[in-house]
């Protein structure tokens, strides 16, 4: 096989094909003469820069001369001035071979790593996972004291990217990451407790969610009492925030144990905020939505426990939320297991529950839990209409459950969906029963292939 020209050869060749004298190149390129002639020549060094002018003075691809950039000017002479900006631009353009060529080389040299650690943190933080990740395991494995912050947070951010909607991809990435929070930075070690938490939350793992709350309210306390944190670090939020967060979660637990005498006590626990010493426009900002959420869960402390006059103020609670799947939710449940007839709400909120869309948010509560609460909505409305005789459309949101329970990997709730349907089959026109083997089919097939992971759904 013949080597390629390098990238001077191929320099050489074009000017002589249009006839262009270094000069002329260089103002198509905007680099001076001297630079060209440099380039050309082979007696000076090229940066990722003058590479990308050159290449698009050729008229050819940004990324087209990148991997033999790698072989010509960095394996030779990796010096991290030229190497750092290469690596920025190979990520922009998705040329994810290149990083990883130039990372092997680089991992034989002990400076190199934090440097690339560096570069993990900026293309993270711009959206560019998949070269984030791989950067991060790589700094990960070369990391030599295994209990530095370094390691822990290339595992935090590790956990963040393996994020999805597989449920059982989830569960292992919490499962994974957990050893390394108490490593972490104690700032960094409250947004991992809420983050672990969220995951659990989303899993219905609900003893798990209270004790890494209770963690991360113990955690939160100590520092809010200490009343400083690492200049060099700040929390994503205020302190107190994740002190009542804790309490939120607490009464979440509650809730879905069906405990809501203690329920009320952490409702009451994240409403009482006087004791939180700021004043500032974030802290008054976070104090009105806590005392918000907790006006909301007195009522589904209510609701939950069959008082179904709190319903109108819920509802006027839901008419100024633009997520309301979560406390439509609860309507429904408590309609099914109390008998109510909650058409008029349905038919109110009827465009927003028509127009439903998967949320789109890096923060993992809205990423995680609520599309499992959407799922179980529609697997509770479909419940709602298939025992009021209204066939089609509680099908229809039968299927609509079954497919997003398949989506974020929730076998239980997908196994609900199917003894719901066998409730009802007789019930069920041809066109429905077909669409339903169909998903079903491709449900089991999915759940079959991933060695039976399965999920408690209370």
């Amino acid at each position: 096989m013949e080597n390629s020209p390098t990238i001077r050869a191929e320099m050489e060749k074009y000017l002589k094909q249009e006839g262009l004298s270094k000069t002329e190149f260089g103002h198509i390129t905007g680099l001076n003469t001297g630079t060209v002639s440099g380039i050309v020549k082979g007696n000076r060094s090229m940066s990722v820069h003058q590479l990308d002018s050159i290449t698009a003075g050729m008229n050819l691809p940004p990324d087209y001369f990148y991997e033999r950039y790698v072989e010509e000017c960095i394996e030779e002479s990796p010096h991290w001035r030229k190497i750092s900006p290469f690596l920025y631009r190979c990520v922009e353009l998705g040329r994810l071979d290149c990083v990883k060529r130039v990372v092997n080389i680089l991992l034989d040299f002990p400076t190199y790593p934090p440097l690339l650690f560096e570069i993990a943190e900026d293309v993270f933080k711009d959206g560019y996972h998949e070269a984030a990740a791989f950067l991060y395991q790589k700094v990960a494995e070369s990391e030599r004291h295994q209990h530095s912050e370094k390691l822990a947070l290339c595992q935090y951010r590790l956990f963040t990217i393996n994020i999805g909607d597989d449920r059982a991809i989830n569960l292992q990435a919490a499962i994974e990451f957990a050893p390394f929070v108490d490593r972490l930075n104690e700032i960094d070690q409250l947004d991992a407790l809420k983050d672990l938490a969220n995951i659990h939350r989303s899993l219905n793992h609900w003893d798990r969610v209270y004790e890494l709350a209770q963690e991360m309210k113990r955690r939160a306390k100590t520092l809010y009492g200490l009343s400083r944190c690492d200049e060099q670090k700040k929390p994503s939020r205020p302190l107190f925030v994740y002190i009542a967060y804790a309490d939120l979660l607490g009464a979440a637990v509650c809730h879905a144990q069906g405990d809501y005498v203690t329920g009320l006590k952490y409702v009451n626990a994240h409403a009482d905020l006087s004791w939180v010493k700021e004043s500032d426009p974030e802290t008054q900002h976070w104090i009105g939505l806590f005392q918000g959420w907790a006006k909301i869960n007195l009522c589904v402390n209510r609701l939950m426990a069959g008082d179904a006059t709190v319903l109108p103020e819920y509802v006027e609670y839901m008419e100024a939320k633009d997520e309301i799947f979560a406390e439509l939710l609860n309507i429904v449940e408590a309609a099914n297991r109390y008998n109510l007839d909650i058409d008029d709400i349905l038919d109110r909120f009827e465009p927003q529950i028509a127009a439903y869309k998967e949320p789109t948010s890096a923060d993992l509560y809205t990423q995680q839990v609520l599309p499992e609460e959407a799922a179980r909505f529609w697997y509770k409305l479909a419940k709602y209409n298939l025992i009021k005789g209204r066939y089609p459309y509680g099908f229809k949101c039968l299927i609509d459950a079954l497919a997003k329970s398949d989506k974020i990997n929730n076998a239980q709730l997908a196994h609900t969906c199917a003894g719901l349907f066998d409730r009802f089959r007789a019930c069920a026109d041809p066109e429905i029963l077909e669409q339903y083997e169909k998903l079903s089919q491709e449900v089991w097939k999915k759940n079959d292939q991933k060695n039976g992971f399965t999920f408690s759904n209370d």
